[in-house]
């Protein structure tokens, strides 16, 4: 395996379909492919709050958008086989534990069944080449432990959404066994699949329910006190450039070289952005600006972990992946977008100028 990380001209005329392109994450990975030439379908439901940064950044310019739900598995096959990408990056899910809680059927449906969907609509096609599949740090049975979680390690799910992230992992790795098989890539398929697993990711225009970031910004935007659910809890933060560079790289990898890149994948931060939530609310007000307090929920909280992370070696060093911000970095970049979108600038400029500087970090580096 070549270590020459992600070469950005590849990604020029190629087809590629993300679901859940209105999301936060999808909504990044939108405008970073349209920045380097890419035909951009995406597949998703309404955005999920307002506002949301598919409006805030009007994303929709320059992408094929489609408003639809991957749990219809016609209409998705209908598409994908009138479209026929090159590169799928699946991405759409219900991302949050706690509405997890008072929603399972929803979130196990929609994240089971439309990664199920999303793999049964390409099983008997010849133009998909590589597919990555985000789940979640979350997909581990989390035994609380102080060193990071590898690949291998047995997944869980104590929750209905961490639950959902595994059993998406095992339904990937059932297909890429049953019918994506690398014994039989060339033959009878060309089709190469990677899961990918990331942890907390910040940045502009994460307006998410009962996420950090978005509360502390939605209280301070209104002089409101902000609330904490788990102040000591530890969480590993990274900026949102961070994990799409490595699926981007990792989709790279499968189409150039195929199965030998398939798999699973951990991409979270080093063991320095791995801090407790009260933190990064402190640090949150600081780079705000303006004096805000904070209190914590009663005790009575549904369960989430008080500690994860993930071991990223692997990533390190067969794709030549590395986080490059740190948390002061990401935090400084997170708040420099909302303060723009509340002083009604171009958010769209502010979020070019960061994807600019976070290249040009990862060619110095050589990663």
């Amino acid at each position: 395996m070549e270590n020459m990380g992600l070469n950005f001209g590849f990604w020029k005329g190629k087809n590629v379909f993300i679901t859940g392109h209105t999301g936060f994450k999808g909504g990044w990975l939108s405008t970073w492919l349209k920045k380097h030439g890419a035909n951009v379908l995406g597949y998703s439901l309404q955005p999920p709050t307002n506002p949301n940064l598919f409006e805030a950044a009007n994303i929709k310019e320059g992408i094929d958008s489609i408003i639809a739900d991957v749990r219809d598995l016609e209409n998705l096959k209908s598409v994908i086989l009138s479209r026929k990408p090159e590169i799928i990056i699946h991405m759409a899910a219900q991302a949050i534990v706690r509405y997890s809680y008072n929603n399972p059927v929803e979130t196990l449906t929609t994240n089971i069944v439309g990664t199920l969907n999303v793999l049964e609509s390409v099983r008997d096609n010849d133009f998909v080449r590589a597919i990555v599949i985000v789940t979640s740090d979350k997909c581990y049975e989390n035994k609380e432990w102080v060193w990071g979680y590898r690949e291998t390690d047995s997944l869980g799910g104590y929750d209905p959404y961490s639950a959902s992230k595994s059993c998406s992992e095992l339904i990937a790795f059932c297909y890429y066994n049953s019918f994506f098989n690398p014994s039989d890539y060339g033959k009878d398929h060309h089709i190469a699949i990677a899961t990918a697993r990331a942890g907390n990711v910040i940045g502009g225009g994460d307006w998410a329910i009962d996420r950090l970031i978005p509360d502390c910004i939605k209280a301070l935007s209104k002089n409101d006190v902000i609330v904490m659910r788990h102040p000591n809890a530890s969480r590993p933060w990274q900026f949102v450039l961070e994990p799409l560079y490595g699926y981007l790289e990792l989709a790279q990898k499968l189409y150039n070289d195929g199965p030998i890149y398939g798999g699973a994948w951990n991409f979270g931060p080093d063991d320095s952005n791995i801090k407790p939530v009260k933190w990064i609310v402190e640090q949150i007000i600081k780079l705000w600006g303006t004096p805000a307090s904070w209190k914590t929920f009663g005790n009575n909280q549904p369960h989430e972990t008080s500690y994860l992370k993930l071991d990223c070696s692997k990533a390190k060093s067969q794709l030549n992946w590395y986080p490059r911000w740190n948390l002061k970095e990401s935090l400084e970049k997170t708040i420099e977008w909302y303060k723009a979108y509340y002083n009604g600038e171009d958010v769209l400029k502010i979020m070019m100028e960061q994807i600019e500087k976070y290249e040009k970090n990862n060619s110095k580096e050589g990663g």
